[in-house]
């Protein structure tokens, strides 16, 4: 008996990204490690002070969806689409939000 496996189609806006099924959440990680095209939510940042401050003025709140647009040659800055506007981070900045897959 042939025994068949159940494959997952990924979004073709994100070519890149491994996610899981649909029953396994996938776990955490920081904004960084995002891939080209692919959408995230923010579940927190671990900044303090004047760059919490900013990146809140920003709009990176809790749940606020975010998609990595690009990534300049040597991975500094980082360009990101919320909602409907374009936001240009410095990876040290990126590196302070956790997100998880959306």
């Amino acid at each position: 008996m042939k025994r068949f496996r159940k494959i997952h189609k990924l979004s073709t806006e994100c070519t890149e990204c491994t996610l899981g099924t649909e029953h396994h959440k996938p776990p955490c990680q920081v904004l960084t490690q995002v891939k080209k095209g692919c959408r995230c939510r923010i579940r927190r940042h671990n900044a303090h002070g004047a760059i919490r401050q900013r990146l809140l003025d920003l709009g990176f709140v809790p749940n606020a969806e975010v998609e990595m647009i690009r990534c300049a040659t040597l991975g500094d800055p980082l360009e990101m689409r919320m909602g409907d506007y374009y936001v240009t981070l410095r990876k040290r900045e990126a590196d302070l939000i956790e997100v998880q897959m959306a």
